[in-house]
């Protein structure tokens, strides 16, 4: 008996005293995301940047409308971001959201110790562009956590017909 109320005075202490992390939405006319509440956020022309303060990494999200780019090019696109060699195979559909389609791609800059992750929604001439760029060191653990609980709250708001 002794030793149920002991784990159960134990977990209810963790439960109890451990911090959630709070956190705030940045929203804009066509999208919202969620992030820390310790993390900056910059809007430069229309290409927001969320980061910590540290700045050890970054989401970025731009979005372009009127683009006139056919979706047997995204994949090329994206891999354009980035310079880089692979195989469109990498770019992966992973579905639609909202009637957009949606793409991923992870990239390593091996000359800069990046990881990048890219996610791109696009219907008809509406296109989202959300990047993860974080430090090697710093992609294990708490940080890959927060930047991907970010990234993936991003949503999409109903975007009027222009």
């Amino acid at each position: 008996m002794k030793k149920y109320l002991f784990i159960f005075t134990v977990l209810w202490s963790v439960c109890t005293f451990s911090q959630q992390l709070r956190t705030e939405i940045y929203e804009t006319e066509n999208y919202s995301i969620e992030t820390p509440d310790t993390w900056k956020v910059t809007n430069d022309q229309g290409i927001v940047n969320i980061f910590p303060t540290n700045q050890i990494g970054a989401i970025t999200i731009s979005e372009y409308h009127h683009l006139d780019l056919p979706k047997s090019e995204v994949k090329n696109f994206i891999l354009a971001l980035y310079h880089s060699s692979d195989d469109e195979k990498k770019v992966k559909n992973t579905g639609s959201k909202k009637g957009f389609s949606e793409y991923q791609y992870e990239y390593f800059d091996e000359k800069e110790k990046l990881f990048w992750f890219t996610k791109v929604y696009q219907k008809n001439t509406d296109l989202f562009l959300l990047t993860i760029n974080c430090q090697q060191k710093h992609w294990n653990g708490n940080y890959m956590k927060l930047f991907k609980e970010s990234f993936d709250s991003f949503k999409i708001k109903k975007i009027n017909d222009y």
